[in-house]
């Protein structure tokens, strides 16, 4: 059966990925929340890296551009693994806003040690949310996902590490 334009137009995006439609959803809201964490992070990142100053400036400066673009690296994999499990993902910074779970910090000032302690929590939160979407990943069977979450996760950590003993 051949769809007429208008009615490709007007279908639903459907990717067949064998999952349930629970799974999708679940899997797919869980991977679009982690999304818009990744973009908050990644802005807050570049917003420190942009603004950082003080003795250090060239040391923490290069650190956090390395960190911004290893989240931001992580973006299209996860919005792509939403699509290839059957879902829609992120369509604007508007609703990146709602269903982000990482604070935005618009300061004016923040002293160079404060913003390397809150990238740092910020991480270690986005590492929870990584550790929630494997064992949900876990609950549906979904192995490739749970793979990809294993690789993240582990980044996350050396994030965190580097951070915290540039703090100490």
């Amino acid at each position: 059966m051949t769809l007429s334009i208008q009615d490709r137009k007007s279908a639903k995006l459907h990717t067949p990925s064998g999952f349930s439609d629970n799974a999708v959803k679940d899997l797919s809201g869980a991977l679009t929340a982690l999304l818009a964490d990744c973009f908050a992070l990644y802005i807050k990142t570049k917003n420190f890296h942009w603004h950082i100053s003080g003795r250090h400036f060239r040391d923490y400066h290069l650190l956090l551009d390395e960190q911004a673009d290893q989240i931001f690296a992580m973006t299209d994999p996860v919005a792509e693994r939403v699509r290839k499990i059957g879902g829609t993902t992120l369509r604007s910074i508007g609703q990146i806003a709602r269903l982000q779970r990482l604070l935005d910090n618009d300061a004016d000032y923040v002293e160079p040690t404060a913003m390397l302690a809150e990238l740092r929590d910020d991480n270690r939160q986005l590492a929870g949310s990584l550790r929630s979407l494997h064992v949900l990943c876990e609950e549906h069977g979904d192995v490739a996902t749970a793979s990809l979450v294993e690789v993240w996760l582990d980044e996350a950590e050396r994030r965190i590490w580097f951070l915290f003993e540039t703090t100490r």
